[in-house]
């Protein structure tokens, strides 16, 4: 026989089962060991021959738990206080079988005094030796377990399809959530139920890690998300915990609905994600629209994020050559890629420009209706129905396409064609303007950036005056093709030492760029190449230059409307 490990891993949109970290496999049946190879192509699966009148066999193995904190859910996951268990790391299966058939009874022993939170069922009473009820391996994969030493639930709602938050700590200290984030998030929940108008799971857990030592991402799952942030971020009420909406609204939108090239019958089969655009784009559009009508984002700060999204995209040379397209069915190499000349390579953005083209469709609804009619009807249909429990509704381009003629008839096919087969220079801006907004740049910092230059990215954008992003202890990430800095020979690789004499600092390169409009000397920045160190003289006299929205000179405030809440207040 053959036993697999799991390797195309659901949400993570990849090869990414975490194979060089499967360790200590050893094989028995009868008693006795029973050799096994690895195949000679395929480095996930291992061939066996079972001795006769051998009716079981027993599989144990090793998981060598990552340190490093860049990647998905095999990256850093555990701490002395708390540790996320992901099933898909734990385990082999028989080759050929559709998970969904095979039935699983897992079990998993905590430290003394830890508690947990799951979308699995415990049999009996718990405590340190967690004994959970049998499910499909599909189901089990997708219901990982936050455990933690500092272990806080909170119950978001109430009734029979119950809603908690479950969080887990470094520190006690990180758990004094205020009343008021608590507040927020149960109406994430009520604003995601006027949206959709359906529950398609029996319950779900928001499983809520508080560190800074393990990878910092969001991952969806059916009945729950593993959400991981840094550990004051609940106490700070950070804006990153934007993510628990977008994770939240994938329950409907990429684990109910499903595109039928991510629907697969096992962990082994490839995903196609020619539709992520939606699967991801959709989300981040409506999981950010439920982040500010529920409050968890400032209308402000929603505003300060759509203009950088959309400033980044109309300064990428990258979608000169490479259409949206591309970048999702190319997804599982994107993800991997470096930072360094993304603005020429492309990254994943089907997430950032599938939020503008999902703006796009909206605003347009509400043309083509005379405001009747919008994205929220869209959803009801798409995703609502009746509630129930977990079930997977795989769709292709053209079901999308029938349900937006059902609420605003129009020639969606060539509407979606058109942003996601050409190459431009410019990104779709149609839904902001049509928002009755525009983008425009001025020496104001933006919030957003403000907050990516002092949080876990560290960057410095200047992207839109010189052409530069650079990390905050000067090493340049990218250059802009195109731009006075690219012109002059900067990129990845080199880092800035000093800007017009001094010393190279974040504050410094401002300083310089705002003296730079009301200056008719060159900008002068120190360099070091390797073992070289030069001076590069740019002439550069636009000032700083960072992206807000305003309000366009006519047309309604239709984003106003659009972030407005629909539920009922409590």
């Amino acid at each position: 026989m053959t036993v697999v490990y799991p390797k195309w891993i659901p949400g993570e949109h990849g090869p990414t089962g975490p194979g060089t970290d499967l360790v200590g496999l050893k094989i028995s049946g009868g008693g006795k060991p029973i050799v096994w190879q690895r195949d000679l192509v395929d480095m996930y699966a291992f061939h066996l021959d079972v001795p006769a009148g051998v009716q079981s066999i027993d599989i144990a193995l090793d998981f060598l738990s990552a340190s490093t904190t860049a990647g998905f859910s095999s990256a850093a996951s555990a701490t002395p206080h708390l540790a996320v268990v992901t099933w898909n790391q734990l385990l082999v299966y028989p080759q050929g079988v559709k998970t969904d058939d095979l039935q699983v009874q897992a079990s998993l022993r905590l430290p003394a005094g830890w508690k947990h939170g799951t979308a699995l069922r415990v049999n009996g009473a718990g405590g340190e030796l967690l004994n959970f009820s049998p499910v499909s391996l599909t189901t089990l994969v997708d219901s990982p377990v936050l455990a933690g030493e500092f272990f806080l639930p909170i119950s978001l709602d109430g009734s029979s399809r119950s809603i908690e938050l479950d969080l887990a700590a470094d520190s006690a200290a990180a758990l004094e959530i205020p009343r008021a984030l608590t507040d927020k998030l149960k109406r994430v929940v009520a604003e995601a139920d006027a949206l959709f108008g359906a529950r398609h799971f029996d319950h779900y857990n928001f499983l809520l890690s508080l560190s800074d030592e393990v990878a910092h991402f969001g991952l969806e799952h059916h009945q729950s998300n593993d959400s991981r942030v840094y550990e004051r971020a609940v106490v700070d009420q950070a804006a990153n915990l934007g993510v628990l909406a977008h994770e939240f609204v994938h329950s409907w939108n990429g684990k109910y609905r499903r595109p039928a090239g991510l629907a697969t019958r096992d962990f082994q089969e490839p995903m196609r994600g020619d539709l992520l655009w939606v699967y991801e784009g959709l989300t981040n559009y409506l999981g950010y629209v439920l982040a500010a009508r529920s409050g968890l984002w400032t209308d402000h700060y929603y505003k300060e994020r759509l203009a950088q999204v959309g400033a980044y995209l109309d300064h990428l040379p990258g979608r000169e050559w490479r259409p949206l397209a591309d970048t999702a069915v190319a997804a599982q190499l994107l993800y991997d890629a470096p930072s360094e000349w993304a603005a020429f390579r492309r990254d994943t953005d089907f997430y950032d420009e599938g939020w503008l083209i999902w703006l796009d469709v909206d605003t347009l609804i509400r043309q083509l209706t005379s405001g009747q009619q919008s994205i929220d009807d869209f959803c009801r249909r798409f995703y609502g129905g009746p509630s129930g429990s977990p079930m997977v509704k795989p769709y292709v381009l053209d079901d999308i396409v029938a349900a937006l003629n059902e609420i605003a008839p129009h020639d969606w096919k060539t509407f979606f064609a058109s942003r996601l087969t050409q190459t431009s220079a410019h990104a779709p801006l149609d839904g902001v303007t049509r928002g009755g907004w525009q983008i425009v740049y001025n020496d104001t910092r933006n919030d957003y950036l403000s907050l990516l230059e002092k949080g876990e990215s560290k960057r410095t954008e200047a992207g839109y005056s010189l052409g530069l992003r650079i990390h905050d202890d000067g090493a340049v990430i990218d250059a802009v093709p195109g731009t006075q800095a690219f012109a002059a020979g900067l990129g990845p690789g080199m880092k800035v030492l000093a800007v017009g004499g001094r010393k190279w600092s974040a504050d410094a390169l401002r300083a310089a760029l705002l003296a730079s409009a009301r200056s008719k000397a060159p900008l002068v920045l120190s360099f070091e190449n390797g073992k070289v160190i030069k001076d590069v003289t740019i002439d550069y006299h636009g000032g700083l230059r960072e992206p807000h929205l305003e309000r366009a000179a006519s047309g309604a405030d239709v984003l106003k409307d659009i972030l407005a809440p629909r539920a009922a207040a409590k």
